[in-house]
């Protein structure tokens, strides 16, 4: 924490709970330098005006709102220090966990808050979060025990390195993730519990949200890892087309045009894998 480090608070709508949030950060009295960094996303509220008039801090207001991904990069590349720590200002992020976060830095390249059964979650959104966990834990190789915890600390130049892919949207979290996963950088989770959040309802669509959010996962592991996609469709595929072709043989005496139809696509899909594949080395080159 001698280094200094930036703590990148981003903000739509949230009059009810930033301020409490900002002076539970000051009630620490955190060791070494550090900066506080709001960034308000286009709030109609009263947000900015609540944080301008707060001391100290470093405050950023895009002229519309942009998303939450958009408001984490503007955040970053305004980053005083090489080290960013990301919470939330919905007041669901206990500030205690600051130092942890930052005492674990030495290391590795990110450490990520991890959510406990004690915290508050929807139960409205269980079971899209353990589908989502299920599906990025078997494209990335990785056992990710939370994948799109908004409580985090990251080298700056990490986020640079990967900012070309990065949304703008609620994914962010999900994408900065399997993106150093599957670079091979160090990731470490520690145990928190997020409380309730404070003011208004979260913005976030299951069906909207969690549709881009698999696709996102799908198109950063292809962009790593394209065998990991291409392959168990391509068996999938031969083995159904098989398997009817068999079922042709024996009922019929014949094989059915649609069982060859199959399996000739899953080889297809199959040296599409190999082409994305040797395409993916060359981008990451």
């Amino acid at each position: 924490m001698s280094k200094g480090f930036s703590i990148i608070i981003p903000a739509y709508n949230e009059e009810d709970g930033i301020v409490s949030v900002i002076k539970a950060i000051r009630e620490l009295k955190l060791n070494g330098e550090y900066e506080v960094i709001v960034v308000d996303d286009g709030s109609t509220d009263e947000t900015y005006s609540q944080v301008s008039k707060i001391e100290g801090i470093k405050v950023i207001r895009h002229p519309y709102n942009k998303g939450y991904g958009a408001a984490l990069k503007t955040g970053i590349r305004e980053a005083r220090y090489d080290i960013c720590l990301i919470m939330d200002s919905d007041g669901q992020h206990d500030p205690k966990y600051i130092p942890t976060l930052m005492s674990e830095m030495d290391g590795n390249e990110m450490v990520v808050g991890a959510r406990s059964k004690d915290s508050q979650f929807s139960l409205f959104r269980k079971p899209g979060k353990w589908f989502l966990s299920v599906l990025a834990n078997f494209l990335s190789d990785v056992k990710i025990p939370d994948l799109n915890s908004g409580l985090r600390a990251i080298r700056k130049e990490r986020v640079g390195e990967f900012m070309h892919i990065l949304p703008n949207g609620f994914s962010f979290s999900t994408t900065i993730t399997l993106a150093l996963l599957k670079a091979g950088y160090n990731v470490k989770y520690i145990p928190v519990t997020t409380r309730k959040r404070v003011g208004r309802k979260s913005t976030v669509s299951a069906a909207r949200d969690g549709l881009n959010t698999i696709l996102l996962i799908i198109r950063t592991i292809v962009l790593f890892n394209p065998l990991k996609v291409f392959v168990p469709v391509s068996f999938a595929m031969f083995l159904a087309g098989f398997l009817f072709s068999l079922y042709g043989v024996i009922a019929y005496r014949r094989f059915p045009g649609t069982g060859i139809t199959v399996i000739l696509t899953s080889v297809i899909i199959f040296f599409v894998g190999i082409l994305a594949d040797q395409i993916s080395l060359l981008r990451r080159q």
